[in-house]
């Protein structure tokens, strides 16, 4: 089997694994949407805390730490699985789920006033 890669793997392939790997342990019945968004979140928490005390800059460097960064891969991966079960729980169509959203984000930061700015939209 090929590896997987951002640049060849598509949403869907990704979600039929997550769903298949659930489904082989009979795990669907503890996915209901609300354990699912608070695994997301725990594993969100545990993602962070490899920056936990550290400086924005300090972050950068724990980030390409070949220790840490495997940690840090398989807690993002951990965030991802979880969502994508999220998405394939509650039949949610991720892509379209984003495009939305960027919809949304892109008339409430409209280039001319959020770029370079990281004020909150009611701020801009």
């Amino acid at each position: 089997m090929e590896p997987m890669t951002d640049g060849a793997t598509t949403i869907a392939e990704l979600k039929t694994r997550v769903m298949a790997f659930a489904r082989e342990r009979d795990w669907e019945q503890f996915h209901a949407p609300k354990n699912l968004s608070m695994a997301l979140a725990a594993e969100a928490g545990e993602m962070m805390e490899h920056f936990l005390w550290s400086t924005t800059e300090a972050s950068h460097t724990i980030a390409q730490d070949p220790v840490k960064r495997q940690k840090i891969a398989e807690e993002l991966a951990d965030v991802v699985i979880y969502a994508l079960e999220f998405a394939n729980i509650t039949q949610l169509d991720v892509a379209a789920a984003i495009e939305a959203k960027m919809k949304i984000n892109a008339a409430k930061y409209p280039v001319e006033k959020a770029r370079g700015n990281s004020a909150k939209y009611t701020e801009l």
